[in-house]
């Protein structure tokens, strides 16, 4: 497999698991529904870890354009690779998105809020302020980057100063996880303009019964703003940890 390869599937096994559990817990008459932000956050995630764990040994386990570009802005990553994921990136979170449409077909119909068949495939603020959207996306996405740096770095995966190696794409989904428990309240978190802009794309294009518009004059908040939290973060690690 190539690396471009896993990058488009552990991108693809991210939504259908992320996209998954909110219509899980959004749709009429699913098992889950009303479950709340609990499980959404969990199974976030769980799926992150899970996408991580699959694919991270071939790729890196980028699976999220903002964390492609910070590493890239930091010298981790070559710039000459840089598009190849993201394109990569996106068609993988798309897939993904049409997978949950699929497992979740005869609930469109039975759903009849436009608002909440939007929300499966990419997220929204709570209060719809563009400027102040962009903070809770550049910060979520500043901890992320971060902290996945910080996770992952030779200390930490070192068996005799920390914890095995192989413990890490579970570190990096409790990451994720704490994420959105913490500061998910105010946009839903996008953090992965991929994870946004391909499930969006989807959306829009899926024949899904009453699905209303795609929210396209909010696209770019999830994905402008976790780029630049993303290189911030980037940058912040390797001033602090690295200098």
């Amino acid at each position: 497999m190539s690396r471009f390869t896993a990058e488009l599937i552990g991108t693809m096994i991210i939504i259908l698991l992320g996209d998954g559990v909110v219509a899980n817990v959004l749709l009429n008459k699913s098992k889950g529904q009303n479950a709340g932000w609990m499980v959404i956050a969990t199974g976030w995630g769980l799926a992150v870890a899970m996408a991580v764990y699959s694919v991270g040994w071939i790729s890196g386990g980028h699976l999220n354009p903002a964390v492609t570009i910070g590493l890239a802005v930091i010298g981790r990553f070559p710039w000459a690779d840089v598009p190849g994921y993201i394109l990569a990136q996106i068609v993988g979170a798309f897939l993904g998105a049409v997978l949950v449409w699929l497992a979740y077909h005869p609930h469109w119909e039975e759903t009849e809020s436009q608002d909440l068949k939007l929300a499966v495939f990419c997220t929204g603020p709570a209060i719809r302020k563009h400027p102040m959207n962009m903070l809770p996306e550049i910060i979520g996405t500043f901890m992320l980057v971060l902290g996945v740096l910080a996770i992952l770095s030779s200390e930490n995966l070192n068996l005799e100063t920390g914890f095995p190696k192989g413990f890490g794409p579970a570190l990096v989904g409790m990451l994720v996880w704490s994420i959105g428990l913490s500061l998910g309240g105010p946009t839903g978190y996008a953090i992965n303009p991929a994870r946004d802009l391909g499930p969006r794309l989807a959306h829009f294009l899926l024949p899904i019964s009453g699905k209303g518009h795609s929210d396209w004059d909010y696209a770019w908040v999830p994905v402008a703003g976790p780029i630049i939290g993303g290189v911030l973060g980037a940058l912040f690690y390797k001033f602090f940890w690295t200098a």
